[in-house]
């Protein structure tokens, strides 16, 4: 009896520490473009035998999602290396590959890798073979995926990094451009719609927005995450004013890291988050707003992920002591940060707890009694 596809996919995944202790061991392997050949030819590999024995082909993005719960192992084995928990596995990689996989912010994000987005994987696998709707954990993956993507391969260009890039480094183009691939084929799916009485939507949607203490408190939320993100943004692009200047060297000096990952991710939350938190504001006050049901997932997936590393990294002891937060700030910095992350994901919790306000207007004398008699 053949096991879950799932389960089949853990195993596998399960391999990567021991092809990359095997590839640590043999020195003729630990060349860059030996290097990025091996990674092509174990993806390709992967993807060819997914698709061939597990797989059936109307499922296009299962063989994927498999390929990437590999990579994740990967990422864990990296962090779990540079934290000093194993040995012998990721050394020939960093120092010929990627070196920038020993900083701070990508130990986290190989952390975030390894464990959020692989469950993520296996329980999207999961929904696939059973025909349930994998709709919601695909746009949560592919929000967190994008972030992480566009943060990491911009701070290793223009950071300290830059000068130093190798072949390897490569193969982080197709995993650049898979989630983006993936995003265009999960928002060009219908959306599953619960079920909602017509009385129930118009109740809701004759509400104002201060008849609303929960979406009121989170609009505010939103109105601070921007000014955060518009104030930090500024702080990178080395505002002049005297707030900034204090701000950056008593409060967040991690932003000034030469990495380059926190300002770019700043310059990111100044571009694209911003006006993404001012089309959440406005869904929050509009009735019938359906895509918040979407983008509130996909947009909660990036914030926790941009977060999460950069929270992480500037508290981590592979952060140079100077660029780390300091002791006697750590609460007002970490509880700031920490809103900016909670804010969208309470927004999603709001939004698929009672998503009537969401729904499509109903046109005007359309009750559920009218539908009936219909």
């Amino acid at each position: 009896m053949r096991p879950p596809v799932e389960v089949t996919v853990f195993l596998l995944s399960l391999l990567a520490p021991g092809v990359l202790y095997t590839i640590n061991n043999i020195p003729a392997l630990q060349e860059p473009l030996p290097i990025l050949g091996m990674a092509m030819v174990v993806l390709g590999s992967g993807i060819l035998l997914l698709s061939m024995c597990f797989i059936p082909l109307p499922l296009c993005l299962c063989p994927v999602f498999a390929v990437l719960s590999f990579s994740s192992m990967v990422a864990l084995t990296n962090a779990l290396e540079q934290d000093g928990f194993i040995s012998g596995f990721m050394s020939f990689y960093v120092k010929i590959g990627e070196p920038h996989l020993s900083t701070a912010y990508a130990v986290m994000m190989s952390y975030w890798e390894g464990i959020v987005h692989f469950v993520l994987f296996l329980c999207i696998i999961h929904h696939m073979f059973r025909g349930k709707s994998y709709r919601s954990l695909g746009l949560l993956w592919a929000g967190s995926s994008i972030a992480h993507q566009i943060v990491l391969i911009s701070g290793v260009v223009i950071g300290k990094y830059g000068s130093n890039i190798r072949p390897a480094f490569l193969r982080n183009i197709p995993f650049f451009l898979v989630p983006f691939w993936a995003s265009f084929l999960l928002f060009s799916r219908p959306r599953g719609m619960p079920v909602i009485t017509a009385d129930k939507i118009v109740a809701e949607q004759n509400k104002s927005l201060l008849s609303r203490p929960v979406d009121l408190l989170l609009s505010l939320l939103l109105v601070g995450a921007m000014a955060f993100s518009v104030f930090r943004g500024f702080v990178v692009l080395d505002c002049p004013l005297d707030m900034s200047f204090t701000y950056i060297y008593q409060y967040e000096p991690y932003l000034k890291d030469p990495v380059g990952f926190p300002r770019i991710m700043m310059l990111m939350y100044l571009f694209y988050a911003l006006p993404l938190l001012a089309f959440l504001i406005y869904g929050l006050k509009i009735p019938g707003c359906s895509w918040m049901l979407d983008w509130t997932i996909f947009f909660a997936g990036a914030m926790t992920q941009t977060q999460w590393c950069h929270i992480g990294a500037s508290l981590h002891s592979r952060t140079p002591f100077t660029y780390r937060v300091p002791a006697d700030k750590w609460w007002p910095v970490i509880t700031l940060n920490v809103l900016l992350a909670a804010a969208p994901a309470l927004l999603v919790l709001r939004c698929h707890a009672n998503p009537a306000y969401f729904m499509k207007p109903v046109p005007k004398g359309q009750t559920n009694d009218e539908k009936k008699k219909n």
